[in-house]
């Protein structure tokens, strides 16, 4: 069995994940594009209190999934954090890679935020989502999903 290791990034320009950012494009999705060209110009470097940027990575150590914990940039409010720029590798779907990484993330965010909110447009990461305890909810402005912690 393959084991996989949660770590949180340092500094994403250090990392090679050019094949996670190529599938992810392949498949329609913008949002790791917009991560790197995010973090590269200094815009979001979930550098600030409550923020974060982790991964997985398999026995190789090559990056299997990823996925950021922001303030939510859509609310004046500090204590709601957002869930943003998750994709895990096709290949690592449907194993528990995904809770893999989410779990520790919510770890973490618990102890920076009361409630985590998100924003997906797909079938299949709402059902993710809410098998990890999301509720699907449209009050938080640009956000799909919210987990309350508190």
């Amino acid at each position: 069995m393959e084991r996989f290791r949660f770590t949180q990034i340092d500094n994403l320009l250090t990392l090679d994940i050019k094949e996670l950012l190529d599938e992810s494009i392949s498949e329609g999705f913008r949002f790791l594009a917009r991560l790197i060209a995010e973090y590269q110009s200094g815009i979001n470097t979930f550098s600030r209190r409550g923020e974060g940027l982790f991964c997985v990575m398999n026995h190789l150590g090559k990056i299997v999934a990823i996925g950021g914990l922001n303030q939510d940039p859509y609310s004046n409010e500090p204590n709601i954090g957002r869930l943003r720029r998750f994709y895990v590798a096709s290949s690592y779907r449907r194993i528990g890679v995904g809770k893999e990484l989410l779990g520790p993330i919510l770890t973490y965010a618990k102890e920076n935020f009361d409630l985590i909110v998100l924003h997906t447009d797909t079938e299949k990461a709402d059902t993710f989502y809410r098998a990890n305890g999301f509720k699907k909810c449209s009050i938080f402005p640009e956000s799909t999903h919210v987990l309350y912690f508190k």
